[in-house]
């Protein structure tokens, strides 16, 4: 009993670790995204930068593609776990009072947010791969702008960003709490982590927008 108490423990841990990595990729990728909306110069510096370096390319990115495939096939396993666990079910559930509408819905925004994610690398990943390793294209330290850009000309992909970054939001206000109190957060941090988590899954999600709606909008 102790040894399954102890892997799924490890389970939950792992998996809030791989989020709270995800985490600072998020806002650090928002951080340069944003940069594309004050200066067009800073912009394609910070992204030549990623794009060039040598432990960004060959350490990070494979690290935070194994994260992203990691988190979502966890989460989904447990919780496939914890429904099967559930063998009484509750004579009168009442909703909210037990849960909130997020925590019993973290696997659809999941599987919204994983769609998105596969756009996204269709839109941006898979290009650059080819620009640099297929077609072998001489490096522009200018183009990244342009590129970025060009992908928010089309309505159907803006909306696709809207609301994939509006189902992040929700999935991050009881992810992001959630991820701490794994690795041991406290009741005493609680209300600052709240309060902190709170904005992050607002600001962040809402400051993406702004990015797709400003490029859309300023063709």
């Amino acid at each position: 009993m102790s040894g399954i108490l102890n892997s799924t423990i490890a389970r939950k841990v792992a998996m809030a670790l791989s989020a709270i990595f995800l985490l600072i990729f998020l806002l650090q990728h928002f951080i340069i995204n944003f940069t594309s909306v004050i200066s067009e110069s800073t912009f394609n510096e910070l992204s030549h930068f990623m794009g060039t370096n040598f432990l960004v390319q060959f350490l990070m990115q494979p690290i935070l593609i194994f994260a992203v495939v990691f988190h979502f096939i966890m989460g989904f396993y447990l919780e496939v776990k914890n429904k099967s666990a559930r063998s009484i079910k509750y004579v009168n559930y009442k909703g909210n009072a037990n849960s909130s509408w997020f925590s019993r819905n973290m696997i659809y925004s999941g599987l919204v947010i994983l769609a998105f994610l596969v756009l996204h690398f269709i839109d941006f990943w898979l290009p650059e791969m080819n620009y640099k390793y297929i077609a072998v294209n001489p490096e522009d330290p200018t183009r990244y702008y342009h590129e970025t850009v060009e992908k928010f000309h089309n309505p159907i992909r803006v909306i696709a960003y809207v609301v994939s970054f509006i189902l992040l939001a929700m999935h991050l206000l009881h992810g992001f709490q959630s991820a701490f109190q794994s690795i041991g957060f406290n009741n005493k941090f609680t209300p600052g982590l709240k309060a902190f988590g709170k904005a992050f899954a607002i600001l962040i999600p809402l400051g993406f927008i702004f990015i797709a709606l400003f490029h859309f909008f300023n063709q």
